[in-house]
């Protein structure tokens, strides 16, 4: 009978496992971890330590007698792989409660040994008692545990990312402090990045592009006071550190498998290794882009499961293959969602694709159903006007909006065809141009002549612009962009006769589309290069004062 071995237990290994007897009961599935608790919720634990999960065996509803029942397989935990033995097809395991050795055969080896949180040398979780890691069960109950035991009234976070930003909502309770080396979500585009830090500095007291630098602890190793490099002290009695993962690939190194340039183990779409009939998936291993076709490596729980079910089925005789991912994610701060799925622009321009920038700012249902802005920045391909990625950030509606936009990058959809999507429709739920389909107006509009430019560029080009503020001259008294002059939409076509044709000009309002409509007149009386202002006053001032804060950091 042929033998699956799976090294790890959480999301892909135990999918993996789960698919592979889905698909046969010829074959024999074991799965060993060094852990206890496997097939958790790794996503779940900031809502259990902020109270929105109130048992945490809610985050682990299965254990290993559960899988052995249900599917037949043999899971292991408090089993360490030790060794594996590529020749022989063998891999040495120690039970870690008796310190017993056993060899373990294998026909097809899967490596889903996970990522461990990265930590800070001079913070270590290991020497301090009140500073955390946010990765497994044990690291849940041991910060639950010590808030509920201590008097914790100040908590320090570090790290701006999915973990940091999600331990921020849930301990909101707390004077809490968080501390980011560069921007919130760096992955993310500047303009989006800064739009998170606007929103959070009233939630708590931000200190962006600065790093820990010295300490103060007791003689119990218990942090009470950290000094920040611009030479903050910032008081606390709990520190949560949530900087990024680093793959787990010490057993993968010691036999040769290769490791790409992220850290991770390389794989093709089938998932196998360079070595034959090994196997990586989940946080251990890179992925492929979508769109690039190039390694990615970006760890998310979804596509630890999706892996680990393609695998399964490939080891079983069915012929899923890895199409690659977009990277797609969203977060909850408070009441505002920040999503992104695909390219974003300085992911384009690296890889030196001609793109057309837009940002779409539209509520999620009509302001009489009291819908909310939401702020879309779309990626066209200039020569194609294909969708490469979307970034949002609003308050509702966000997850369905970034998820039609990821299925129609997956499908090859351009501007047009988002335009033509039959979305549903209903006040409560929407407009009746839903924001995805105006994105895709204003990107068809694009292509048809209609361009774009950013605030970046307005600043760049400023003295060899002719700025137009359209709006009303009471809206241009409260600010408006540097050098523009103030024609209201309904005065254009009279003031247009003073102008040169071929003058380079913005047209502008507080959002875009009376921007747009200004745009269109221009056009259609003969002007050569007129452009909109993408995202308007609004986006632009946002922008300003993201140069100013950026001078300050620097």
């Amino acid at each position: 009978m042929k033998k699956i071995v799976i090294i790890g237990s959480v999301a892909a290994g135990t999918s993996v496992a789960a698919k592979a007897r889905r698909n046969s009961e010829d074959v024999e599935i074991t799965v060993f971890d060094k852990d206890s608790d496997i097939s958790y919720s790794v996503c779940g634990i900031p809502y259990y330590i902020g109270g929105n999960v109130s048992d945490i065996d809610e985050l682990t509803p299965r254990n290993a007698k559960w899988f052995k029942e249900r599917f037949n397989i043999d899971i292991y935990t408090k089993y360490e792989v030790n060794q594996i033995n590529d020749t022989d097809q063998t891999i040495t395991v120690t039970n870690l409660v008796n310190d017993e050795k056993m060899i373990q055969e294998y026909d097809e080896l899967v490596l889903a040994t996970g990522s461990s949180p990265k930590e800070l040398p001079q913070l270590n979780s290991e020497e301090y008692n009140n500073v955390f890691k946010v990765k497994n069960i044990n690291d849940a109950k041991a910060i639950y545990n010590y808030i509920e035991g201590n008097d914790v009234q100040n908590i320090t976070i570090i790290g701006g990312g999915f973990i940091g930003l999600e331990m921020l909502e849930q301990l909101s309770n707390y004077n809490t402090s968080i501390v980011q080396r560069s921007t919130f979500m760096p992955h993310l585009d500047y303009d989006i990045s800064f739009m998170i830090q606007e929103y959070i500095e009233d939630k708590a007291n931000v200190y962006t592009y600065n790093e820990i630098d010295i300490i103060d602890y007791d003689e119990n190793h218990t942090i009470n006071r950290v000094r920040l490099k611009t030479g903050e002290l910032i008081d606390t009695d709990l520190i949560i550190i949530g900087i990024g993962v680093t793959p787990n690939t010490k057993l993968a190194k010691e036999i040769g498998i290769n490791i790409g340039k992220s850290g991770a183990i390389q794989t093709n779409k089938y998932f196998e290794t360079n070595i034959p009939h090994i196997y990586a998936i989940g946080d251990v291993a890179e992925s492929y882009n979508l769109i690039t076709g190039n390694p990615i490596y970006r760890p998310l729980g979804s596509t630890a499961n999706k892996m680990g079910r393609i695998l399964g089925d490939r080891l079983t005789g069915g012929n899923l293959e890895h199409k690659g991912i977009l990277g797609t994610g969203i977060v909850r701060i408070f009441d505002m969602t920040i999503a992104q799925t695909g390219l974003t622009e300085k992911e384009a321009i690296d890889l030196d694709i001609d793109i057309d920038v837009l940002h779409n700012v539209k509520p999620n249902r009509p302001e009489y159903m009291q819908g909310q802005e939401m702020v879309i920045k779309a990626i066209f391909d200039k020569n194609n006007s294909k969708l490469l990625g979307a970034q949002i950030i609003g308050y509702e509606g966000v997850d369905k909006r970034i998820d039609v936009l990821a299925t129609a990058i997956t499908f090859g959809a351009n501007a047009e065809d988002l335009f033509h999507l039959d979305l549903a429709y209903a006040p409560p739920f929407s407009t009746t141009k839903d924001p995805v389909i105006y994105t895709g107006m204003i990107g068809h509009n694009i292509t048809r002549g209609r361009k774009i430019i950013t605030p970046e560029e307005v600043i760049k080009q400023n003295n060899d612009l002719l700025i137009l503020d359209v709006r009303s001259p009471k809206q241009f008294e409260v600010d408006h962009v540097d050098g523009a002059i103030n024609v209201p939409l309904k005065t254009l076509r009279s003031y247009a006769k003073t102008l040169d044709e071929n003058q380079k000009i913005v047209t502008y309002c507080n959002k875009g589309t009376t921007g747009n409509a200004a745009q269109n007149v221009l056009i259609n009386l003969g002007f050569k290069q007129v452009f909109n202002l993408s995202g308007g006053n609004k986006n632009y001032q946002r922008y300003k004062r993201f140069q100013v804060e950026r001078k300050k950091k620097n």
